[in-house]
């Protein structure tokens, strides 16, 4: 009897250890976090008193959209993701490159689904702390945690480090994915449910994580006349993580640079029809390509112009740079413009040196202390330097090639990809729509839509001036890079942008430092069409040679 007992509390004993260990083992459930609204009239007070700032705001935050709604649909995801955690994982993503990542992923130092939860956990911290928050997202992905999940049980052995193979990145709300709404930060696109872009169908058929959608200007910033860059009514003023409030974000891509430069994501796509990937890529210290019309489709994403506008990506590294337009490659019969490209750039990459390439140096940048010194750097690793003058010139018609392709591409949009609730059908429509509320539906105005509205200029014509700006802007580069035969034209930030958008030049800045004040600039490199490779092999080399980009400050942890 004695024996019966004492095995019985042996296994009375057991199961309560076990029981104890459960509980004890058990991960505490983290406190969710509220972003709390706030009267924003001592910071916009603060703004002006500021001698560096070029930012004019009337508001912060979005008066349409609660921000806890960017991450409320992943909450439950993140109740047993902690502090700790997140501190753990930071050594193996903050300022990493792609194939960085995916070899910690591949050596067990982190997983997909960590990932994803890391970039989620960092978004709502910071975007949830109004002396931080840079509203750079609009929306998260509600699956995309069960997406990372499902990635995590292939074998990591078959998986490319050179690739986006489970890599969380976001896009330029204005870049449909039936997931989430695509707003173009417009209220009255608020609940389009759109039809995937082909891009993001390239990036889903390569495993990459559609993150949630990057706040930007409305409409591309062709809505409102002088307003800030970055601003949208759905999203918020979008602000610089190197100088909040200071230094403007850039446009329209803002929300695409902020969030890269912050890590908030891997990678983020842009757009851009006329400096709006350079301009927000430079602003923030990032990587950012607008490639050849025609490299990368455009179906699917909210237009303004379909004779210039094009997508490219956004990164912290040249080398992810690659790996991303890699990704979302391929002919789009849907797309007159669209080639079928068959380049590895990731190859082309590998391949890269400055020695014995020759650079068209424009000679009044060299007053700027950071292109001179940019340039140094080229001439110690090899490159030969030209100095060249080219003759600033006019581009007369250049607005009206915007107005009058938005004119008509909008509302093919609308008709073919926007969700059937979505009942506007063309910019008047918008513009009756916003004066119904215009404090808070266009704060800033909309100029450039009444503009387009009242612009006459006739397919004929618009034809004409197509053609000669095309002309009027490639002999602006090509009178220097066929006299000296130069690899590459050099320019700072989007200065040389309307130039390089009607001659349809690729272009790609990378980080080239910061101002004595520590506002970012880059080092942008223009060459002839379907250069893209080679543009990506000189930025990794300058990259490599100068390592310029440092991580913001106040968003290292």
């Amino acid at each position: 009897m004695k024996k019966v007992l004492y095995v019985l509390a042996l296994i009375c004993l057991f199961f309560s250890c076990k029981k104890q260990e459960k509980k004890t083992t058990h991960p505490q459930k983290e406190p969710r976090i509220v972003w709390q609204a706030y009267d924003e009239t001592q910071d916009l007070k603060a703004t002006e008193k500021l001698e560096e700032t070029r930012m004019h705001l009337k508001l912060i935050n979005s008066k349409v959209s609660d921000k806890n709604d960017v991450w409320r649909v992943l909450e439950s995801e993140l109740d047993y993701f902690s502090k700790d955690k997140y501190d753990s994982l930071k050594p193996f993503i903050i300022e990493k490159d792609i194939p960085t990542i995916q070899n910690h992923i591949k050596n067990g130092n982190l997983t997909y689904e960590e990932l994803v939860c890391f970039y989620i956990y960092r978004i709502r911290k910071y975007e949830s702390d109004n002396s931080l928050s840079l509203n750079s997202v609009i929306s998260l992905n509600p699956n995309v945690v069960k997406q990372a999940r499902a990635l995590d049980k292939i074998d990591k052995n078959k998986i490319d480090s050179n690739s986006v193979f489970g890599m969380p990145i976001l896009l330029k709300d204005n870049i449909g994915t039936k997931d989430m709404m695509t707003t173009a930060g417009a209220v009255v696109l608020k609940d389009n449910k759109a039809k995937n872009a082909f891009i993001t169908d390239k990036l889903i058929e390569n495993n990459a994580l559609i993150l949630g959608k990057a706040n930007l200007s409305e409409w591309a910033y062709f809505l409102c006349s002088g307003c800030p860059v970055g601003y949208s009514a759905i999203g918020g003023q979008t602000m610089n993580p190197y100088g909040r409030m200071i230094y403007e974000s850039g446009g329209s891509s803002s929300g695409s640079g902020v969030t890269v430069a912050a890590n908030f994501c891997v990678a983020a796509i842009g757009t851009e029809t006329s400096g709006s990937i350079l301009s927000p890529a430079s602003q923030n210290s990032v990587v950012g390509l607008k490639p050849t019309i025609g490299v990368l489709s455009r179906t699917g994403i909210v237009p303004i112009s379909s004779t210039l506008d094009t997508p490219g990506p956004m990164t912290k590294h040249v080398i992810d740079n690659a790996i991303v337009l890699n990704a979302i490659l391929g002919k789009d019969t849907s797309d007159p413009a669209s080639l079928a490209v068959n380049i590895d750039f990731v190859k082309a990459v590998k391949e890269h040196s400055l020695k014995e390439k020759r650079f068209g140096v424009v000679k009044e940048l060299l007053k700027d202390s950071l292109y001179k010194k940019a340039i140094e750097n080229i001439k110690k690793a090899g490159g030969t330097i030209v100095e060249i003058e080219p003759e600033l010139v006019d581009l007369p018609g250049f607005l009206n090639i915007l107005n009058i392709d938005m004119k008509n591409d909008l509302p093919k949009y609308i008709n073919t990809h926007a969700s059937d609730n979505i009942t506007i059908e063309n910019i008047k429509d918008i513009t009756i729509f916003n004066q119904k509320d215009s404090l808070i539906q266009i704060p800033y105005g909309q100029q450039m839509f009444t503009g387009i509205l009242e612009d006459t200029t006739t397919d004929k014509e618009l034809a004409s001036i197509k053609e000669n700006l095309k002309i009027v802007a490639r002999n602006y580069f090509d009178t220097s890079i066929d006299a000296y035969k130069l690899d590459a034209v050099l320019s700072i930030n989007n200065y040389d942008a309307g130039y390089a958008a009607v001659a349809k030049y690729p272009a790609l800045t990378v980080p080239m430092g910061y101002s004595a004040k520590g506002e970012p600039k880059g080092l942008t490199f223009i060459a002839k069409p379907f250069s893209e490779a080679l543009l990506l092999q000189l930025a990794y080399s300058y990259e490599q040679a100068t390592n310029e980009r440092k991580a913001p400050a106040n968003y290292a942890n």
